[in-house]
Order: structure tokens, then C-alpha cells, then sequence
């Protein structure tokens, strides 16, 4: 593990190199999550290097006090343009909010990304009453929801993966996990999509609830230079679900191909 300040805090991240040529990849963890979510993309490490970030309050990185919304996306958007210029990589790849954090850094940040990954994610990202209600009063009931079956993870998840995502997200707790849900309700980019020229890719799981298909195939008409992809079989979280399609997709789009 290594750390940059940022703004005062320290960001935790991990660096996966087997020899792989080019510019590193950012990966960005979703609401409530951390950089073990992307365990299975370390295997990519043989093409390129891998770079998997703790956003403020996740994981190993210290948390800053901001308030849901814009304040909050542009404290995730700093981390990762730290980690990003720390290690050289430019191309960035984010699932949900972390999709999310990576639009806003195309929108509002001078980074001069190669390419991006926009995955289980969308240009608005509003979360149900009742789950907001959830992660106010009742944070067991929001983690649960989250974790029913074919919801964060496919229906043939094993138990271990769910056991271990829901784990990950209450030692994350209430209060972060609130404000990341939070920031995705107030999140709204579609008129701003024409904006970004990067090449980006909208990758999806086919049978995501959350941010489902739709989502993404509005991503890729919307903007300039963006393809579209599903992973089949897979929910929100297509690289736990099924890694083997979605590092794939993302050789594919990554190399160039």
C-alpha cells in the first residue's frame, strides 16, 4: 500500500505491476466500497499497471468533512487526480460512484485523460426514497437491500463474496456510506455529456437493477466518443460478478481494439 496527501489527508492506494506496458489505470471503487473491489483486475496487471485508490473515508484513506453532493465528488475527483499524477497513469475506469467521480473529473478538472470506463454507472444517479430513508435510520436494512440477490451481486453470488461486500460496507459506516449515496442523488450530468471528447466506454452488468442497461447505452448516444458493452449475467457489481468478461471488455477498450 502507498499514500498521497491531499489537501491534507491521507489517500491510500496499490499499485499491481507485472511488467505491462503503457500508462497506468486509476480504478474507482462505488458508494461504500474500497480498492479490494477490484481484486479480480489485478490479474490485468500483465498489460498495464494497475492502480486501485481508497477514496476519503474508504478503506486506508483518511476522511474529509464535506457535505454531500458537488462538495464531496470534487474531494473524491482530487484523490484520484493525486493518486493518478503520483503514478502516471491516465486512464481511469469507475464503477458507480466512482463513475460518477470520473466524469466529474472529464467536466470539471484540467486531467488530461486517455480514456475512460464508465461502469454499473450513469449521468444521474437518483437512489430511492426508502433506501435514503434506510441510510439514515436504519443502516442494517440499507446494506441488506443493497445485498439482496441479483441486486450489488447476481443471484448465483456465492456466500463468501456477499458476506464479504456487505462486511466492507459497514466498515466503511452510516455516515460515509450515507454521504455517497447522498452525493449520487444530487449527481446530474446530462446536459454537460457533449462535453467530454475522451474515449470512454459504458460497460454494464445485463441484469444490473441499480444502474441497468439503459444507463449506459444513454452514455454512449450522448456522448462524443463513447462505446457500449454488457457483461452477461452480471449485476451492479460486474467485476466481482463475472471478472473474467468484464477484464475482457476492458483489455479490448484499454489496448485500443
Amino acid at each position: 500500500m502507498h499514500t498521497v496527501t491531499v489537501e491534507g489527508r491521507s489517500i491510500a492506494y496499490e499499485v499491481h505491476d507485472r511488467g505491462g506496458s503503457g500508462p497506468g489505470v486509476v480504478f474507482v471503487h462505488g458508494s461504500g466500497g474500497s480498492r479490494a473491489v477490484w481484486k479480480s483486475q489485478a490479474r490485468l496487471a500483465d498489460e498495464f499497471p494497475v492502480v486501485t485508490i481508497d477514496l476519503s473515508g474508504h478503506g486506508d484513506s483518511e476522511d474529509v468533512g464535506s457535505d454531500p453532493g458537488w462538495e464531496t465528488l470534487s474531494a473524491y475527483a482530487s484523490d484520484v487526480i493525486a493518486v493518478a499524477e503520483e503514478t502516471g497513469a491516465r486512464r481511469l475506469v469507475g464503477n458507480s460512484l466512482g463513475g460518477a467521480v470520473c466524469l466529474h473529473v472529464a467536466l470539471h478538472r484540467e486531467f488530461d485523460a486517455e480514456r475512460l470506463v464508465l461502469a454499473g454507472t450513469g449521468a444521474k444517479l437518483a437512489v430511492l426514497e426508502d433506501l435514503r430513508e434506510w441510510l439514515r435510520a436504519d443502516f442494517e436494512r440499507a446494506v441488506e437491500f443493497l445485498h439482496q440477490p441479483g441486486h450489488f451481486l447476481s443471484t448465483d453470488a456465492s456466500t463468501e463474496l456477499v458476506e464479504a461486500s456487505k462486511e466492507a460496507m459497514v466498515d466503511c459506516g452510516q455516515r460515509v456510506v450515507r454521504r455517497d449515496f447522498e452525493s449520487c442523488h444530487e449527481f446530474d450530468v446530462r446536459d454537460e455529456l457533449s462535453g467530454i471528447e475522451v474515449p470512454s466506454l459504458a460497460v454494464c452488468g445485463s441484469e444490473d437493477p441499480l444502474t441497468p442497461p439503459s444507463y449506459h447505452r444513454y452514455l454512449a448516444e450522448e456522448m462524443p466518443d463513447c462505446g457500449y458493452a454488457e457483461v452477461p449475467d452480471a449485476a451492479h457489481l460486474a467485476m466481482l460478478d463475472r471478472p473474467e468478461g468484464f477484464n475482457t471488455l476492458l483489455s479490448e477498450f484499454l489496448s485500443g481494439q
